[in-house]
């Protein structure tokens, strides 16, 4: 099967079952995704969702947490992954915010990429996100799910796997195929012990046909 009928079909099976997928990090603006996507780096969406809860009652725009300090910061976001680093993060990213965007999270990939603590992966959830800009963010799910499948071959890094996956996707599918491959990764291709048996795709995964 070439990647084409591979993509055709993989299109066709989640446009049905998952038509809808989305984050599932909680957020009501631009800068709380923003936020919320740092605090995401080796850290699962469910405990962000936790962490911004309260962080977000406290410090609700930049501004805010522009003024407070790294250890107040800390504080409200230390039952995370690496709280020291990403408090830092996020105190940079506000003062830079309100000092160069007025106020705003940039609404382009590269001035998000300017933010402390916002890599390409994190300024491409953003872009995609909420900005709707076509982009392919690749974290270890979908880094792992598409190599599975087929859809990439022999990419070494996040960055291959993207550019290989932006040329196979039709630019209109490429913002839900980024969640369906994440949703896809989370709950049914894991890296354990991938649960071949409920999945539905095997018809077209390499991984399931070679075993």
């Amino acid at each position: 099967m070439n990647k084409q009928e591979r993509i055709k079909q993989f299109i066709a099976h989640f446009s049905e079952n998952m038509p809808e997928a989305k984050t599932e990090l909680e957020y009501k603006n631009a800068f709380e995704l923003t936020v919320a996507v740092v605090l995401s780096a080796q850290c699962t969406d469910k405990r962000v969702n936790i962490i911004t809860k309260n962080l977000f009652k406290e410090m609700p725009v930049p501004q805010v947490m522009a003024e407070a300090s790294i250890d107040a910061i800390f504080d409200l976001i230390k039952s995370c992954s690496y709280p020291r680093n990403k408090a830092k993060h996020l105190s940079g990213l506000a003062k830079m915010v309100i000092a160069d965007f007025n106020g705003k999270i940039p609404a382009n990939l590269e001035d998000l990429q300017k933010l402390p603590g916002v890599g390409r992966k994190t300024a491409n959830v953003v872009g995609s996100v909420y900005f709707d800009i076509p982009a392919m963010p690749v974290d270890t799910h979908v880094f792992r799910v598409a190599n599975r499948i087929g859809l990439t071959k022999n990419a070494k890094n996040p960055l291959e796997s993207e550019l290989q996956l932006l040329k196979l996707f039709p630019k209109e599918k490429l913002n839900i195929a980024h969640h369906w491959l994440i949703l896809h990764g989370r709950y049914l291709c894991k890296a354990r012990r991938p649960e071949c048996e409920r999945c539905g795709i095997t018809s077209i995964c390499n991984y399931f046909l070679k075993k």
